[in-house]
């Protein structure tokens, strides 16, 4: 996303709030380890990955000055904000929450991505696990969400997605059955499809039929 807003001529910024993000293949402009990071919290106060990583959350939203005015730096632009992967954050834990409302009352207008990894989809009971998480996320975040099964070049190695979820042996529909079908029927949850690669080769071929 960063280098399709820059290849169309808008300005962005990245910013990663994950405090266990050591390799980013992106060019961050604030970084959260500046403040805390998750190595530094697990060491010194003797917590796991996951206390440390609430732990950090919790920190920054101590520390809502550091973010503000590392922001205020880069006004006028989109900004990509890159949060942790811990499911907690998003479906009972208030930090990150709260984060996104003070980004809200600095004028800040959101919209949340929730990326899924699409072989999820294969199996049924994974698929009632998403839905659930999905839907728990989104009533919890409170704000305009979009979920994106991600990785969709890799799903094809899981066969026929359709054949996948109708012939589980195992899975009770008869219990489950009642709760997809209201969330379909209350179109509740949706997911776009990302192959990202196919992206950046529609994007690199509508430049190429620009120039020429």
């Amino acid at each position: 996303m960063q280098e399709f807003l820059g290849r169309v001529g808008r300005k962005v910024t990245v910013v990663n709030l994950d405090p266990a993000n050591e390799a980013m293949p992106y060019q961050c402009a604030v970084d959260i380890a500046e403040l805390i990071t998750l190595p530094d919290v697990m060491e010194n106060l003797k917590l796991g990955p996951n206390g440390g990583l609430i732990y950090c959350m919790e920190y920054l939203e101590a520390n809502f000055d550091w973010l503000q005015e590392k922001l205020a730096a880069f006004r006028g632009h989109y900004y990509l904000f890159d949060c942790p992967g811990q499911v907690e954050l998003y479906t009972h834990h208030d930090s990150l929450k709260n984060v996104f409302a003070q980004l809200a009352k600095w004028n800040f207008r959101l919209a949340a991505v929730h990326l899924v990894d699409s072989h999820y989809c294969t199996d049924p009971g994974k698929f009632i696990s998403v839905l659930c998480t999905s839907l728990s996320t989104m009533l919890h975040v409170e704000l305009p969400h979009v979920n994106v099964l991600s990785k969709m070049d890799l799903i094809e190695q899981y066969g026929k997605l359709g054949k996948s979820l109708c012939e589980g042996d195992t899975w009770n529909w008869a219990a489950s059955g009642k709760l997809v079908e209201v969330i379909e029927d209350y179109s509740l949850v949706s997911f776009v499809p990302l192959n990202v690669q196919v992206m950046q080769q529609e994007e690199w071929g509508r430049e190429s039929r620009e120039c020429w």
